[in-house]
């Protein structure tokens, strides 16, 4: 589980995230959405404690994110919009390996770990090909197994689907829905809901930092296009 309590974050005079209190539970398919500059970035990323709040607090698996950050990004595995950009090896195999490396777990467990992230998005044997020659739907399944390598509890997602053509966004989508059948919770930030809408559990959208609705699809429909965000 992953609960905020008057969580708030400024930039300087700006307040990006101003009191919010939710909770992610276990198993859920979660869509976090919202107009550019709700807050939406800033608030995932308070999950695993990449930033610290200026007020309130953070928790996963009810222990406090500050007070272990290796435990806190284990349980929260974190993909970015731009997964280029947070590669760190030449090959895949490599990548996915980074993180469990840095657990300092034993070779055996390391590779089976990134055989079976591969496997999870449908990457098998492919662990030598150069990262710089994949295309951008596969850049995005090996950002999501360097995430998997953590098994992690949760998997938050920020925009998964961007720059993607339709059967990349399909593969990722389905393998997202698989990870959560099998158990892991899943957040989604997306400004495109209809990428997720069929299979999510419960949206959150923010406005200016806040919560401005919050429940399933079907609840929060009627307010989506007044907070900006285009309805599935």
């Amino acid at each position: 589980m992953i609960r905020t309590e008057g969580l708030v974050h400024r930039y300087g005079d700006v307040t990006a995230v101003d009191g919010i209190s939710m909770t992610v539970d276990d198993g859920t398919f979660l869509a976090i959405c919202g107009a550019n500059g709700s807050g939406k970035t800033t608030l995932v990323r308070h999950f695993n404690g990449l930033l610290e709040p200026d007020d309130g607090e953070v928790f996963v698996d009810g222990d406090p994110v500050g007070a272990d950050l290796v435990a806190a990004r284990t349980a929260v595995g974190m993909v970015f919009q731009n997964p280029r950009d947070c590669f760190v090896a030449a090959t895949v195999g490599a990548d996915v390996a980074f993180g469990p490396e840095n657990l300092g777990l034993a070779r055996e467990e390391i590779d089976r770990r990134v055989e079976s992230a591969l496997s999870a998005v449908g990457m098998d044997g492919r662990r030598d090909e150069r990262i710089d020659r994949l295309s951008g739907g596969e850049t995005a399944r090996v950002a999501i197994a360097g995430a998997l390598a953590m098994e992690p509890d949760h998997l938050v997602l920020d925009e998964p689907f961007t720059g993607l053509d339709w059967p990349a966004r399909q593969l990722v989508r389905e393998r997202l829905e698989s990870l959560n059948a099998a158990g892991t919770s899943v957040v989604v930030v997306t400004h495109d809901l209809g990428a997720v809408a069929d299979v999510v559990d419960r949206v959150v959208v923010l406005s200016d930092g806040t919560i401005a609705a919050d429940g399933p699809l079907g609840a929060v429909r009627a307010d989506l296009e007044g907070l900006d965000v285009r309805p599935p």
